[in-house]
């Protein structure tokens, strides 16, 4: 019996390549495509596939919201992560969000293979790097939601006078977060934070 497969990728050539890698295969068969998160929840709802592989990075409903959503639907959703997206906190956040897998879109045809049967098993699938950097980030001290808006204004650039204005908060706050961003992130300045926010994946520019 074939493991019936949902499909979730806005980028219409990469979805032919993957249909065509799934297709190729007598042991799994692709029943759904969707190119946007909010499709791809409701066509899990329709089909209720076996297993759901899915980017993140998705119009309207974002990849991470699209498999809170899925899950939310069942409990016990199988879903792999396919995407260009390689920050720590970017694997950490689909990971807890529920996803088994995560893939970078260099993966091979064969280890797509591999991860879909896996997690088809009720097992996770993390290459050697997704696991290093999930294990980079679990070790971290966690961010406030503050915080986390005083570094996204650090990536873009702002003094601490734009981001007291854009928070509507005291300059003399915004000095205390940064303080404790930048020793959260154990870096020495805000260069450094804003480096490694995007190479964490805390950030992203689009």
């Amino acid at each position: 019996m074939s493991i019936r497969v949902l499909l979730i990728e806005d980028h219409f050539l990469a979805r032919m390549a993957l249909r065509s890698v799934l297709n190729g295969r007598g042991d799994i068969s692709l029943v759904a495509e969707a190119s946007d998160g909010a499709s791809g929840v409701e066509m899990y709802r329709q089909c209720a596939p076996d297993v759901t592989v899915m980017d993140l990075r998705l119009p309207g409903l974002s990849g991470f919201d699209a498999i809170t959503a899925i899950r939310k639907l069942c409990k016990t959703a199988k879903i792999a992560v396919l995407s260009n997206y390689e920050g720590s906190e970017d694997i950490y956040r689909a990971i807890r969000n529920g996803a088994m897998a995560y893939l970078n879109k260099n993966a091979s045809g064969e280890e797509l293979v591999e991860a879909i049967v896996t997690v088809h098993k009720g097992m996770r699938y993390l290459p050697p790097i997704a696991r290093d950097r999930l294990a980079e980030r679990t070790s971290l001290v966690e961010l406030t939601p503050r915080e986390h808006e005083v570094l996204t204004c650090i990536t873009r650039g702002q003094n601490n006078r734009d981001i007291a204005q854009q928070l509507g908060i005291a300059e003399k706050t915004v000095r205390i977060h940064v303080s404790s961003v930048l020793d959260k992130m154990g870096v020495r300045d805000r260069t450094q934070a804003a480096i490694c926010a995007i190479q964490r994946g805390l950030v992203h520019w689009e």
